[in-house]
């Protein structure tokens, strides 16, 4: 049986191909760097080879070195997030267009 391999691609085209899955850690032979991720998680795709899923709002959980591989962390937000993440942005403009400081 062969093993399946996964691939995630960011937003920005960003692609990560060959990773092996532990859980909810994906495996890359590859270096993988914290930045790549970072306002680049909206969508994100991941594929098995057979299945491509779309996640929308996804954030980076950690990225760790282990020995010669990096396995990293995706996590989707939850709704609530989203709200706060909004109000806290209409919060900052309202605050800025006001000229107050937060």
């Amino acid at each position: 049986m062969d093993e399946v391999k996964y691939s995630v691609k960011l937003a920005d085209g960003t692609t990560f191909e060959n990773l092996g899955l532990n859980g909810n850690n994906f495996i890359s032979s590859e270096k993988v760097d914290a930045s790549a991720f970072e306002l680049n998680c909206s969508p994100v795709t991941i594929n098995d080879g057979s299945n491509e899923e779309v996640h929308e709002n996804m954030e980076l959980v950690q990225v760790t070195q282990m020995g010669d591989e990096y396995w990293f962390i995706l996590r989707d937000l939850s709704e609530s997030e989203l709200a706060q993440i909004k109000l806290r942005a209409d919060v900052d403009y309202i605050a800025m267009m006001s000229e107050v400081e937060l």
